[in-house]
């Protein structure tokens, strides 16, 4: 088990990326949260096993069709038991 803190810039606000974050997060199998930021970047915290969260990762490199992602930036925390996952508005 493990947890990443992920934060995506680019054109990242606007192009449904935490929805499609989401919807991505529950068919994979993590648990945790995505929201956007005031510096127009998306954060998403992502909770589950090693691969999974792996994979998580990976998708936030490209993110859904409309987003152009520039970079990202993941930090790798100790699990603090999310239970699902969720969009903070």
């Amino acid at each position: 088990m493990k947890r990443a803190s992920v934060k995506i810039y680019g054109r990242v606000q606007g192009v449904w990326f935490r929805a499609n974050t989401k919807e991505m997060a529950e068919k994979i199998g993590v648990v945790g949260w995505v929201c956007n930021m005031p510096d127009g970047s998306v954060e998403a915290v992502f909770e589950g096993e090693d691969e999974k969260v792996e994979k998580m990762i990976e998708w936030c490199r490209h993110g859904p069709p409309l987003a152009r992602v520039d970079g990202i930036e993941v930090k790798y925390e100790k699990p603090k038991g999310e239970k699902s996952f969720r969009i903070i508005y």
